[in-house]
């Protein structure tokens, strides 16, 4: 088989993102995940602007879309180029990704997928691209039986091994997660039941021809297809939240009450908070988070609703330092809910970038900072509250051996039971991720016992 070379092929480092086509834009947001470990979540906000609203779609497919399935994009370029595109030449190894990607999963016709890569080149400036571009993409066409039939012979995980490896010494069901992972999640609503019930809601749904079913959580719908927010009925009056249905268990586990003094840390983007808030109003909530930009979603999300909450910048770990800031130096909480940084493991299908991004040396080092929020959060505790430990990890050491290591060390912790199994021996509740059901998720409910 030919292969393409790449040897005169130059491109400029800087790239203006604003006269740029959707998958020129899309080439270079892949390539600063790739090369500069940035995340998508953070990426495409500072570029949607850049972007028709009509085709803001299109560039999230693409990028997720990359990211899901990039071992095998990657094996179908390396069959098809003779030398790897590095330096100033990957931004065309991108625009690569992007055109095989939508050749293979995405319902474009072939040659206006293989047009319109070509023609991002021009847009890059980089016209020198487009002959080792056009040839490429209508090569593997061509022989598109040949190749899928070569590298499609073993089934691939699309994961880092290191992680592989992990999630098998953990998991018996191993590639049923690798599997779930794979997929586009699921599309889950929660019902704000301060103004409908679930039921309502739903009919609600049905009147617009949206149909969605329900879960075992009594604020849970799921849509059977994806829809924008702009189309939920009374979305900007708040009568609904996207949020995934492992997460919605949070405030419904810690039981929140009027009254009370709750901390919700590590709060951002706010779902929780707000969960929090619809199932008791009068609770005075402090939303806690270590990155101020990350706040600005809590405070809209808040308004959205109707909500009230302290919005504050600070670290989880150091609690003396913002609640002093806020005046609340001698304050303690009836409950918190420690939504701790972690691995993000359990969430690839919704945040597929998380597979390249995460290292295998990150992990000790999050280990590492739960348990000191668990620690210092602890001493802010109320004799008789509760602390919700959560993280949307599927990693046993940041999960049930992290709250094991916890209990031993503190006596006057107690592990309380939740509602989704008998097992008396287990150490909190790990869901993982599933078809048409809820992302990786761990929760352990601990009650401080008063001396």
């Amino acid at each position: 088989m030919k292969k393409f070379s790449s040897k005169t092929i130059k491109v400029k480092n800087s790239v203006k993102m604003t006269a740029l086509s959707t998958r020129a834009i899309a080439a270079n947001l892949i390539l600063q995940v790739l090369d500069e470990g940035k995340s998508l979540s953070a990426l495409i906000p500072e570029v949607q602007f850049s972007v028709k609203a009509q085709d803001l779609p299109l560039l999230q497919e693409i990028c997720f879309g990359v990211c899901r399935v990039l071992p095998r994009l990657e094996q179908i370029i390396k069959r098809l180029v003779d030398k790897p595109l590095k330096g100033k030449t990957r931004i065309v190894h991108c625009l690569l990704l992007v055109g095989l990607y939508q050749l293979l999963y995405m319902r474009v016709p072939a040659h206006a997928a293989v047009d319109e890569v070509v023609n991002a080149t021009k847009s890059l400036k980089s016209d020198s691209f487009r002959g080792l571009v056009n040839a490429v993409l209508r090569r593997f066409l061509r022989e598109q039986d040949e190749i899928l039939a070569i590298i499609d012979k073993n089934w691939q995980t699309l994961h880092p091994e290191w992680f592989v490896k992990k999630l098998k010494k953990a998991y018996p069901n191993w590639r049923e997660i690798i599997e779930a992972n794979n997929q586009k999640p699921p599309m889950w609503l929660r019902v704000n039941s301060q103004k409908n019930a679930l039921e309502t809601y739903r009919a609600l749904l049905e009147e617009q021809g949206i149909s969605a079913k329900t879960s075992h959580h009594p604020n849970a719908l799921c849509l059977d297809i994806p829809i924008a927010v702009q189309k939920l009925p009374h979305f900007e009056e708040g009568a609904v939240t996207v949020q995934d249905l492992s997460a919605q268990w949070a405030a419904t586990l810690l039981e929140p009450k009027n009254e009370e003094w709750i901390l919700d840390a590590c709060a951002a983007p706010g779902g929780k908070t707000t969960h929090i808030l619809e199932l008791a109003p009068q609770a005075n909530v402090i939303a806690l988070d270590v990155e101020s930009h990350r706040l600005k979603r809590v405070e809209e999300n808040l308004a959205r609703l109707n909500q009230q909450a302290i919005v504050v910048c600070g670290d989880a770990s150091k609690p003396d330092e913002w609640l002093a800031e806020i005046g609340k130096s001698a304050a303690k909480f009836d409950r918190i809910l420690l939504d701790s940084p972690c691995s993000a493991t359990g969430v690839i299908r919704r945040h597929p970038d998380i597979k390249w991004l995460r290292k295998e040396t990150d992990i000790a080092q999050l280990v590492e900072l739960q348990k000191k929020i668990l620690s210092a959060l602890w001493e802010k505790l109320k004799p008789n509250g509760v602390l919700l430990y959560a993280t949307c990890s599927v990693l046993p050491e940041e999960n049930c051996e992290q709250i094991q290591e916890f209990l031993n060390a503190h006596a006057d912790a107690e592990l309380l039971s939740l509602p989704f199994s008998d097992d008396k021996s287990a150490v909190g509740f790990q869901f993982i991720p599933q078809p048409n059901s809820g992302d990786g998720f761990y929760y352990a409910k601990l009650l401080k016992r008063a001396s």
